[in-house]
């Protein structure tokens, strides 16, 4: 038994190591002061994190990349519970089609996504336009947003709603104060999910974005495309530092366990 468990232990440490060793390399070519990627190098460096603030295009792209990422998980979830309510509560004609509806985008390539928002904004003129990027981004985040929400909603217990309705409360009062607290960490996941997805989608915003809405992602693949060098590794390394301040952070206020196990 000690064995096995010394097994597996080793065999979780390694498996820890082969998903950070990218990452912690990525980070140590940031700090480099040549001018070109390489590791290991001969010394440290906040050089190109300062080059970060002399290229402004990717702090616009950032801050696109974050509004978008907002705007996109908000609508989702909102779109998401009541769709989430009546898929599981209700048996109507049609449900199982509207499920295989909101999921599809997974099933479709976000290449194949990226031409068809491509066609279809251009033939209603809104192509370029942010609204045309939510609107997009919705689609494809939306599947993430709604199996999450779903799946408190199945597992919910529905004695307390039951309980508030025979004490003389209100649909909407039952819905504010007992329905969405108790599916609160499903959907709370499922904007965390779907924000994470859209501030990293690249393979359709590529095709839907203007110069004027490029986003993070789009920025870097163009700058990858016309030169190489520790920018990226460095840009790469705040995203890291940011995300790993926000878990923490989130951890401390709500608790990670509440939101991805979906405890309440």
């Amino acid at each position: 038994m000690l064995h096995n468990s010394k097994l597996a232990l080793t065999f979780h440490s390694l498996f820890v190591v082969f998903l950070l060793a990218p990452l912690v390399v990525v980070m140590l070519v940031a700090f480099t002061p040549n001018g070109y990627i390489s590791y290991p190098t001969n010394g440290f460096s906040l050089r190109w994190f300062v080059a970060i603030f002399e290229y402004p295009a990717f702090i616009r792209a950032f801050w696109n990349s974050l509004y978008l990422g907002v705007a996109a998980a908000s609508i989702s979830a909102l779109l998401a519970v009541p769709a989430a309510l009546a898929i599981v509560r209700y048996s109507f004609r049609g449900r199982d089609a509207l499920v295989g509806l909101f999921l599809s985008p997974l099933m479709i390539p976000h290449v194949v996504l990226g031409v068809a928002f491509l066609s279809f904004f251009s033939q209603i003129g809104i192509y370029g336009s942010f609204w045309a990027l939510i609107a997009a981004h919705v689609i494809i985040v939306m599947p993430y947003t709604m199996r999450l929400v779903m799946a408190s909603v199945f597992g919910m217990d529905r004695s307390a709603e039951k309980a508030a309705l025979s004490l003389g409360a209100s649909q909407w009062t039952m819905f504010r104060r007992i329905t969405i607290p108790m599916i609160l960490p499903g959907v709370a996941g499922g904007w965390i999910l779907a924000f994470t997805t859209s501030f990293d989608e690249l393979s359709m915003t590529i095709f839907v974005a203007s110069p004027s809405t490029t986003t993070l992602p789009v920025q870097m693949y163009n700058h990858i495309a016309h030169t190489v060098d520790p920018l990226i590794a460095s840009v790469s390394t705040v995203l890291i530092v940011l995300t790993v301040l926000f878990m923490v952070l989130l951890d401390r206020l709500y608790g990670i366990d509440k939101v991805l196990i979906g405890k309440g």
